[in-house]
């Protein structure tokens, strides 16, 4: 063909050899990265060698923080991991990570009701707010940090992560009650800040009543707070007497939420009161027994629920744990 050089037959020889040389080398590299050994230092097997089954495992441990108390209600500090039994799905569990009174730092949400019937006594509120803060960092691990959520019928993250004291009394000084309670897309948003932080996830939430503006409903919640391994305590002020007017359909659910996340609820007869409860919780994480376990001869499925049990073999005592935790 006119303007057109044939081509040499050694060129094309020559980039059939390029291209197979191109294709081993991508195969090898291929073959390496799919097939590298766990421990470097350990050379794969000679070439003609055959290469000896592989195995995956999974390593996901999962942590409980568990109270103990006696048949009075006091707090137990001083039990050892013999003492403790465990189970995943009704299958009993080796313990492989045990401590006593955990230092462990903590991750603390404060979600603060700011809706329109909390108005009135909002100073309480506030006040008991700040002073709680002042004795979560007062002692402790010095890593701990909180989170200050308000809520009505949305949800602002008033204070991100910190230990700062002054930004939390701008935010609460500012605070102003009105409108709904959107207490379960609070809990929702606040676990989702939780995840994947370091050390334990705690969650406590002041409130007078129950939900009534949410988007998201209480399953919603209460995945979100077990998938994001938050302890929940809710305290509940009711500044009403009696029975009327009250959600106890809300305090019910706020209970039941405490109980599957290893925390428990609290009800002042009014928002004078909330220092007292503070510092019982104060008190429960201070002396919380971290227990971890790997799953064995357990279903394994992702997103999969795991219903966990934990027990004292001492009679007349109570833990108090989370329900079960969610596979990745």
């Amino acid at each position: 063909m006119t303007g057109c050089c044939p081509a040499h037959p050694n060129m094309a020889t020559n980039q059939r050899l390029n291209w197979a040389v191109l294709l081993g080398v991508c195969a090898a590299i291929n073959c390496a990265a799919q097939f590298k050994p766990a421990n470097p230092n350990n050379p794969p097997p000679p070439a003609g060698q055959a290469q000896g089954p592989l195995y995956s495992t999974k390593v996901n441990l999962a942590r409980l923080l568990v109270s103990v108390r006696d048949q009075q209600g006091g707090i137990i500090t001083n039990l050892n991991k013999e003492d403790f039994r465990v189970t995943d799905s009704g299958v009993n569990q080796q313990i492989s990570v045990f401590e006593r009174n955990t230092s462990l730092p903590l991750s603390v949400a404060i979600l603060m009701d700011t809706s329109a019937s909390t108005k009135v006594d909002l100073h309480y509120e506030t006040g008991s707010v700040l002073r709680f803060i002042s004795a979560l960092l007062g002692a402790g691990n010095p890593d701990d940090t909180f989170a200050l959520f308000t809520f009505n019928w949305h949800t602002n993250l008033e204070v991100d992560y910190s230990r700062s004291k002054t930004r939390a009394a701008r935010a609460l000084n500012s605070a102003q009650g009105e409108g709904g309670t959107s207490l379960y897309d609070a809990v929702y948003l606040a676990a989702d800040t939780l995840s994947g932080r370091e050390g334990r996830h705690v969650m406590v939430v002041v409130t007078d009543g129950g939900d009534t503006t949410s988007y998201k409903k209480y399953g919603d919640a209460l995945r979100a707070a077990q998938q994001a391994d938050a302890v929940m305590y809710p305290i509940v002020v009711v500044p009403i007497a009696g029975d009327a007017g009250r959600n106890i359909g809300g305090e019910h659910a706020l209970a039941t939420l405490a109980a599957s996340t290893g925390g428990r609820i609290f009800n002042p007869s009014g928002f004078n009161q909330l220092d007292e409860a503070f510092a019982d919780i104060i008190h429960e994480l201070r002396t919380q027994y971290l227990i971890g376990f790997y799953p064995k001869d357990v279903k394994e499925e992702p997103r999969r629920f795991h219903p966990v049990g934990v027990s004292v073999r001492q009679p007349g005592m109570k833990t108090i744990a989370r329900s079960g935790y969610y596979e990745p």
